[in-house]
Formats: structure tokens, C-alpha cells, sequence
């Protein structure tokens, strides 16, 4: 097959880690890629990756010009990553007729509350929930509460704005704080639908485990589960470690799988890769928490390898997105991970140490702080972006838990603080 002939249309944001990734393994495939992103339509290429400027808060006018530029030369698939472009793939395949999600399934999987009752409709094992206007009166949302709960915002991503509340006093704060950062400039110039409402769900104890996905025809195909060994307990909940494979028992596994595919089912989706996150208990199986049409974020994929050539991910949904071929689905035998290296508090990030010792800690491969030097970092729940990655792989995944911990010991973090700042609208002070 003739691979240099095809072209794909990749939809992201434009500081994306991904970005360079799938550029590299569309090159070493032979393909023409081709960014949308949402960068500013008034500059002139800033960024000199020739993107289209798309502005994915309104995805059927972002689709429209998509349809419009591609007259040209339409491309042969189109593939979104992160969780803002999602829609407007939808829209584009639609109009293009090109292999693609319903774009009103896009939408649900788009907002938690859509999902959410989608999923609930179905019977699939979620928490229960409700959701409520933050600016309405906040001691009639108090009086439904089941404590503990987890409150969200209805479409952020990475955990942002998530908070763990276990009595009245501690929601209060959360809405609060929540409110807080949806008021913040940075997220209202995004021009998100709902930053109004919040959404409350029941607590649900086990472990949080992963699943990383491709969905052919409705079929869901499971690429590999990670386990999360960290305890997501609260109050905030971001991310540190994935490891694969699973240590969960043969039948957790099964019944993972299994609930998976029945949520795919229920939501509509029916085509392209998918994340999705879990908890697993003992008691109870597996609960939905959340599905995204999407591969992992980050640079997370570089735990992956697939296949004899030991293929990265990003050359795997390529292939299987332009259907280059059967590509082999088989994940490498050798454990593998990762660990989201976590903010350990907001301020202007100065210096890193300990790297090089870092790097020289057994089974760990690779370390590659991406974080820039006197930008503030924001920690969660006010946060969204990590530090850094590191990166491990070893015969069990034990050992690679241990190289991942020992290694993120060796480093340290220093960080200055700034001055506080007055919103100009709210008058809020935010440091």
C-alpha cells in the first residue's frame, strides 16, 4: 500500500505534549499530517507547524471550516487529541464521511453530566450523583449530599477542579475554591459550556485503574490496563503513577473488560481510541468513572510499546486509524510505567535537583522534566499540568514501581512565590 498517499488531519491544542510524537510517527509511516489547533486565527503561523486555527469551543463551526479548507485536499482520516478537539472530530468525519464517533456521542463523553446520565440509563455501575448551579443556593445542594463525596466541574480534564468533601464545612469550601478557578481568566478565555454547574457524586473507595482502548465498528479493543498504586483518596486527585500490566486478579480483569465494553456501548461511541478511567473494589467490581474518545495525555504513551517491532503507540493508531495494515495489538511483554511527576506546591518553579542521580536508578529509562524554569506551576486542584514524566521498565511490574518511587525520591523541587494578584472583574486575590 502506498502510505505516502494518505493524509491525516490531527486536532489538538497547540501547547499539546503529544504534538511532536504523533508528528515522528507519522513521518517514520509515511504520512502527511496535517494540525487543526486552537491557536490564536489573527497571528500568522506562530508556531510554524502550518495549523489550521480552529476554535474547538464551538466544534460545528470549527468543523465547517475544516470541510472548507479540505476541497482542496481532504484528508483520510482525522484523529483528536485531548479532550477539547473530541467534538469537533466528530463533526468533521461526519461531513467528510470519514470513519468517526456520532458527534452526538462526542458530546456526551464531552460533559461529565451528559456521561454520566447516559451511562446511568443504561444500569452501568456508576456512583450517584446530581448536579446543581454553584451561584444558586449552595445549602440545597448540602442537603442531597451523601458523605463523602467528589465534586467536578462539568468539562475540565487532568483531575482539575476535582475535591473530595466528607462533611458540610469541607463542601462549602470546595464550591468555593471550585468557583475560584472556573471564575479565573485562564479558564473562562477557553469558553467552555457550563462553567456554572457542578457536578456531586458519591465517594467510591477501591483502586483506580486505567484502560487504554481502540473501538472498531462498536467493538471495543483492549490495548492494555494500567494499574494507579498511589491511593486517589483525596482530597484532590492528581495522578501519579501507571503501570502496566495490571495486578488485579484474572476475573477483576475479565470483569474490567467487560464493563468497558458495556459503557462504550452505552455512551455511542464507535470508532477510535479511547481512555478510560476505573475503580476496582472488592466488593463491587468495577465503577465507571469516566471515558474519553481520546488516547492517553501527556507524554504517558511512551510506556507503551506494541507488537514484535515494539511499535509506540502514536504509530499504532496511525496505522489503525488509516488502516494501514492489521497492526499487531499484543503489548510488549516486559512491565512498563510511568509516573506523572506531581506539583508539590503552586509557585514559580526555580530549579530542579537530583536529576542525574534520578536517571541513574535501575530499570528507570528516561526522565524528561517538562516544566519550564520561572513559569508558575499551579498545584491541584487548582493545576492541570505536571512537572514532569518519569519513565521505567522491567521484567515485573514491581520493579517497576520501585524505580519509578526511587527515583522521583532523588529529585527535588524549588520554588519561589509571587505576588498575589487582584482578578479585575471579581476582585478576588489569587497568588
Amino acid at each position: 500500500m502506498d502510505t505516502k498517499a494518505k493524509k491525516l488531519l490531527i486536532l489538538t491544542s497547540k501547547l499539546g505534549y503529544q504534538t511532536q510524537a504523533f508528528a515522528k510517527a507519522a513521518a517514520a509511516l509515511g504520512v502527511e499530517v496535517q494540525f487543526g489547533t486552537d491557536r490564536c486565527h489573527k497571528l500568522e503561523d506562530p508556531w510554524g507547524d502550518g495549523a489550521l486555527p480552529l476554535d474547538f469551543a464551538d466544534p460545528k463551526e470549527a468543523a465547517a471550516q475544516i470541510l472548507d479548507q479540505a476541497k482542496a485536499a481532504p484528508p483520510d482520516a482525522i484523529l483528536a487529541l485531548g479532550d477539547r478537539p473530541t467534538v469537533t472530530a466528530a463533526y468533521a468525519a461526519r461531513a467528510l464521511r470519514l470513519a468517526g464517533n456520532d458527534p452526538r456521542a462526542a458530546e456526551r463523553c464531552r460533559s461529565k453530566l451528559l456521561q454520566r446520565e447516559a451511562l446511568r440509563n443504561a444500569g452501568a455501575p456508576i456512583p450517584q450523583f446530581f448536579n446543581f448551579n454553584r451561584n444558586a443556593s449552595v445549602e440545597a445542594a448540602v442537603r442531597k449530599v451523601k458523605f463523602p463525596c467528589v465534586l467536578k466541574p462539568l468539562c475540565l480534564a487532568a483531575s482539575q477542579g476535582v475535591v473530595r468533601a466528607n462533611n458540610e464545612q469541607e463542601f462549602r469550601g470546595a464550591v468555593s475554591r471550585i468557583s475560584a478557578l472556573l471564575d479565573s481568566p485562564e479558564i473562562q478565555v477557553g469558553g467552555e459550556e457550563d462553567l456554572n454547574q457542578l457536578l456531586v457524586e458519591n465517594y467510591i473507595p477501591g483502586k483506580e485503574v486505567a484502560i487504554e482502548g481502540w473501538i472498531e465498528q462498536g467493538q471495543l479493543e483492549v490495548l492494555t490496563i494500567f494499574d494507579k498504586p498511589d491511593p486517589l483518596e483525596g482530597p484532590y486527585f492528581e495522578e501519579t503513577i501507571y503501570v502496566t500490566p495490571s495486578r488485579l486478579s484474572d476475573t477483576q480483569q475479565r470483569e474490567l473488560r467487560e464493563c468497558a465494553a458495556d459503557s462504550v456501548e452505552a455512551l455511542g461511541l464507535t470508532h477510535g481510541p479511547i481512555h478510560a478511567e476505573f475503580r476496582v473494589n472488592n466488593e463491587d467490581g468495577p465503577w465507571v468513572l469516566e471515558i474519553a474518545p481520546r488516547p492517553i495525555g501527556g507524554l504517558c504513551s511512551r510506556a507503551l510499546r506494541f507488537g514484535s517491532a515494539r511499535i509506540s503507540l502514536e504509530e499504532l493508531l496511525i496505522c489503525r486509524v488509516l488502516d494501514l495494515g492489521d497492526a499487531d495489538l499484543q503489548r510488549e511483554a516486559d512491565a512498563s510505567g510511568v509516573m506523572m511527576i506531581p506539583v508539590p506546591r503552586s509557585g514559580i518553579f526555580e530549579a530542579v535537583n537530583g536529576l542525574e542521580d534520578a536517571k541513574r536508578v535501575s530499570n528507570v529509562t528516561e526522565i524528561e522534566i517538562t516544566a519550564r524554569l520561572k513559569d508558575y506551576i499551579k498545584a491541584w486542584p487548582e493545576g492541570a499540568s505536571y512537572l514532569g514524566f518519569i519513565f521505567a521498565r522491567a521484567a515485573e511490574p514491581a520493579e517497576v514501581e520501585f524505580a519509578l518511587r526511587k527515583a522521583h525520591a532523588k529529585l527535588g523541587f524549588e520554588f519561589s512565590d509571587r505576588l498575589p494578584v487582584e482578578h479585575p472583574v471579581t476582585g478576588r486575590i489569587s497568588a
